[in-house]
């Protein structure tokens, strides 16, 4: 069951009080890193929501959260792998993996705040959804 943040009565609704102080964008991914919900909080800028999605497609493929892909991230192999996704991958902190019972289901990710408040609100997200 996925849960949207900010649908009433869900487990969403703590994961949009604990990044909405700081106007972040959460994403929620499919197991293939597309789109399934988005939360742009107020004040939030435009791009973050870009770099929250790009960061969950890459938690996604990767099965692993997106930050610890940085370091590798320049390596002819993942720049082929980013390039034949479409460029829509993006290797830096901030989104987690979602697994149910052991099979990833998606990923969660968000912009907007430094890597590290990124990825705490994404894991945070990720508990609630998975």
């Amino acid at each position: 069951m996925l849960v949207v943040a900010g649908e009433p009565g869900s487990h969403g609704n703590r994961v949009r009080r604990a990044f909405q102080q700081l106007s972040q964008h959460l994403v929620v991914g499919d197991a293939g890193g597309r789109l399934l919900a988005f939360q742009r909080m107020d004040g939030g800028h435009w791009a973050a929501g870009y770099g929250a999605q790009g960061k969950a497609v890459a938690a996604a493929a990767f099965a692993r959260p997106s930050g610890l892909l940085a370091e590798r991230s320049g390596l002819p192999i993942m720049q082929g792998i980013a390039a034949a996704e479409g460029g829509h991958m993006f290797y830096s902190k901030g989104a987690v993996p979602i697994f149910v019972d052991g099979v990833l289901v998606g990923a969660c990710g968000v912009g907007g705040g430094t890597g590290e408040q990124d990825e705490e609100c994404a894991s945070a997200g990720a508990a609630a959804l998975g």
